[in-house]
């Protein structure tokens, strides 16, 4: 009997590490295609980007000493571009709007067009340096993915969208989730979190799926 492994992935769309392992949950999706099932939830890293980054990287050349930043971790990942002005022309407030917009996608469209736009998200930020945390973009982005865009501003003026990002938040802090990415597997028992290769998502999955549940415990 084959066994489903599933991946809690807990993300900040605005955070650079969590662009660079977009491949690896590509490759997640191609190498165990119908094993593993990724489901995505976000997690507060920039929720309040303005405050943050002057505070850690400077009040006066905060935002070029983290482009700068960025673009250096993103060099070595030929799969994940970084644009030159990231952060320097458009300088996102926040990334809660695109995680509670993406949580109305979940419920109205489902796990896969979350996926899906989650990415289209990162690529508008990381690659086009747009402002992805303007609700009307991500609401125009959302409608060119073929997304009831009135159904989306229903979830969002109800609070359905709300609360299930206070779900995410609340239960990533159940889980202790440090930061973004982080990937949680075997029911919250294997934590994975920041730069984690492929080769090592890869072993923990493996492991996972060929022993049988009885062997989670001991006790």
């Amino acid at each position: 009997m084959n066994r489903e492994i599933i991946v809690d992935y807990y993300s900040d769309v605005l955070c650079v590490w969590a662009w660079i392992a977009q491949p690896r949950l590509d490759e997640l999706a191609r190498q165990w295609q119908g094993r593993v099932t990724v489901n995505h939830h976000f997690v507060d890293v920039f929720g309040d980007a303005h405050r943050k980054i002057p505070e850690r990287w400077g009040a006066d050349d905060g935002y070029q000493r983290f482009n700068e930043h960025v673009r250096h971790c993103a060099e070595p990942f030929d799969a994940s571009a970084v644009h030159e002005r990231c952060w320097l022309d458009v300088q996102p407030r926040s990334s809660a709007q695109a995680h509670l917009l993406l949580r109305a996608v979940g419920l109205v469209a489902g796990a896969q067009a979350l996926a899906n736009l989650a990415l289209v998200i990162r690529r508008a930020f990381f690659c086009e340096a747009q402002d992805v945390s303007d609700m009307e973009l991500l609401l125009e982005l959302a409608g060119e993915a073929r997304i009831d865009v009135q159904a989306l501003r229903d979830s969002l003026r109800d609070g359905s969208a709300l609360a299930a990002y206070s779900s995410d938040l609340r239960r990533a802090a159940d889980l202790g989730v440090r930061g973004s990415p982080t990937w949680i597997l075997n029911e919250g028992r294997q934590t994975l979190y920041g730069n984690v290769g492929y080769r090592i998502l890869h072993a923990n999955i493996e492991e996972l799926l060929s022993h049988p549940e009885d062997e989670a415990s001991w006790c």
